[in-house]
């Protein structure tokens, strides 16, 4: 049996652990008692908060229940916010406003004043515990580094944390240079052009990229070890070495999902997970506040699948990673605190419970599975609201599509979030969009009183648990399915995913053709108009083009004969089999993206994509 097989054991004997544990609390008195003191204590220590309006509400809310067998069920098959097997919450608390604005609240006598918030009117109030960072993560990526980062200043103008993710233009997602043949007008299309260190200085110019309230997410996994390395490379230039350990942020690097929904992959699928490996040992020990892949299902959703299959492939490809760095001799308290991942959030009824559901089977795998202690545990979780559900009809429509998808990521404790623009089905988003796509997640997070007051607020209903247990059913279906196979990569390469997705995609399509998936605007209550709206698409001028593969050009004659010292060295390193990352550092300082890319695949080959 592989690991994902123990995986699926390991789920159902949790789950018949938790009927015995129901079972013991009803006919083992004393644990039944004890029980209940727990549970009686955990409700008396919560903290009680007040609406604007003057409510009391427990800062964590719980279901009413005094019978041990469902105190039982409750503490051991969901757990507390924060406690395994963390189906509620990876923490205790998530998207609360501080206590401090409530004890401002009462010490004005339950009174407002007009335009002043609760947080500034009392000037004997205590010193405030920290804010906690906002979930809102904000994606851009367009023409050259520098309109990158103008976009990302406009973006954290009103920001206290910066949590910037950044969006490649296709160029670069293949690892190839600005002046390739046949890519110039690909330049800054789509996402940012990213040749050099320089280029990442510029991208990320004017932001503390050591500071604890700044992050970094880069969108991008074939080429992932070397934008890493110029990454680092170009915080050491601004801030010098000791910035490294200093370092917060996630690169995608996942590339089972890429060879099953993507096809961004530059080198073929064992070099390509041993050059992640080795960046991931690097990371890990020096980089502890970096997270080195952010295992993706989001692109696994948006190429079609079931929202079962984008959970059920993106948690078995997290446990093959697993297994993977741990095979390298990386501890897995070492590396597991520092996996996050990446998950769609559609309209279908799946989504409801998705992520509740993967964190629990993740928590139990690495426990149970894996020896994990209770940091490497947490299924750290960024969610993006469904791109694929953004329709061209109407398209005003999508604002109200993504607040849908916004209040079903943050039901399900999301750690951040992105949401989508409703202009992306024809443009990388204006700044008019963009704005209100923001403004979505503000409105829920800090004008409606939906999550900020009291944890648990949404979750529970029979409903839900109807969804989770059908969702949880389906999902060990697939890994059985998989180990069936051989386990991941033995599916990988049968293209088992990759046609699982296909056959669900084509599905998608028909159903949305025959009516049977209604389409507001679409394919029901259609207005009659089929003319497209004005848009102003976002190009790249070629002006701008021409200035990327300028600069590119002078970086590689100043830095000719030091890049051929790094790239002999680099190649050497990858024959010999040895962890190439503090080669790669090398290089990123003299070397281009493409330079690196082609000199690697020398050694290694390239990756032949599937039909």
């Amino acid at each position: 049996m592989s690991k994902l097989g123990q995986v699926v054991e390991s789920v159902e004997n949790y789950n018949q652990f938790v009927l015995d544990q129901v079972k013991r609390s009803r006919t083992d008195q004393k644990f039944g008692r004890d029980l209940l003191g727990r549970w009686n204590d955990v409700k008396a220590k919560i903290p009680v908060t007040r609406t604007p309006t003057g409510i009391p509400l427990p800062r964590l809310a719980l279901p009413e229940i005094d019978e041990p067998g469902e105190i039982a069920r409750y503490m051991f098959g969901e757990g507390l916010p924060g406690e395994f097997p963390y189906l509620n919450a990876a923490y205790p608390e998530m998207y609360l406003e501080p206590i401090r604005e409530i004890e401002s609240f009462e010490k004005n006598g339950g009174t407002v004043a007009a335009g002043v918030s609760p947080a500034k009117q009392s000037k004997t109030q205590p010193t405030p515990r920290p804010l906690q960072e906002e979930p809102t993560r904000l994606f851009s990526g367009l023409m050259l580094a520098e309109d990158t980062n103008q976009r990302f200043h406009y973006l954290t103008r009103h920001q206290r944390t910066h949590r910037l993710s950044t969006a490649f233009d296709g160029p670069t997602l293949y690892g190839l240079d600005s002046d390739a043949d046949g890519v110039f007008g690909k330049i800054g299309e789509g996402g940012v052009a990213i040749d050099t260190v320089e280029d990442m200085v510029r991208l990320y110019d004017g932001f503390d990229l050591g500071s604890p309230n700044f992050s970094a997410s880069m969108t991008i996994s074939g080429p992932a070890p070397m934008i890493m390395a110029m990454y680092i490379a170009a915080a050491k230039r601004r801030f010098g070495p000791k910035v490294v350990p200093k370092l917060r942020g996630t690169i995608q690097a996942d590339i089972f999902k890429e060879v099953q929904a993507q096809n961004e992959t530059i080198f073929p699928i064992e070099p390509s997970l041993r050059f992640l490996t080795d960046m991931v040992e690097f990371t890990t020990r020096e980089m502890p506040r970096w997270y080195p892949i952010s295992i993706s299902g989001y692109h696994i959703g948006e190429a079609g699948s079931t929202p079962v299959q984008q959970a059920a492939y993106t948690l078995s490809n997290g446990f093959a990673y697993v297994e993977m760095f741990a095979g390298r001799g990386i501890p897995v308290d070492q590396f597991g605190p520092r996996l996050s991942f990446f998950l769609d959030c559609g309209l279908d009824v799946e989504y409801i419970a998705l992520a509740r559901v993967s964190r629990r089977i993740w928590a139990i795998g690495m426990r149970d599975v894996f020896g994990a202690g209770s940091r490497a545990q947490l299924f750290k979780l960024h969610t993006q609201t469904s791109g694929r559900s953004l329709i061209a009809a109407e398209f005003k429509n999508n604002l109200t599509r993504t607040a849908a998808e916004l209040m079903l990521s943050y039901m399900n404790a999301t750690n951040s979030c992105h949401s989508n623009s409703a202009d992306e089905p024809f443009t990388t988003p204006s700044e008019e969009w963009i704005r209100l796509a923001a403004h979505g997640q503000a409105i829920l997070l800090e004008e409606s009183g939906i999550f900020k007051h009291t944890m648990n607020m949404l979750s529970g209903s029979p409903g839900m648990k109807a969804v989770e247990r059908a969702v949880e059913a389906a999902i060990l279906d697939e890994f059985r399915a998989i180990e069936r196979l051989g386990g991941v990569l033995a599916a990988v390469e049968e293209r088992y995913q990759r046609s699982q997705i296909q056959s669900a995609a084509h599905r998608y399509e028909q159903q949305i053709y025959d009516g049977t998936r209604p389409i507001i605007g679409l394919n029901r209550y259609r207005d009659g108009d089929d003319e497209a709206p004005e848009v102003k698409l976002a190009r790249t001028p070629r002006a701008k083009q021409q200035l990327q593969v300028d600069r590119l050009r002078k970086f590689k004659k100043k830095n000719a004969e030091n890049a051929r010292r790094a790239l002999d060295k680099l190649a050497k390193v990858a024959d010999a089999g040895e962890n190439i990352f503090p080669a790669l550092l090398e290089a990123a300082e003299v070397c281009s993206l493409g330079q690196i890319t082609g000199r690697l695949q020398e050694v290694v080959g390239r990756f032949r994509p599937m039909v």
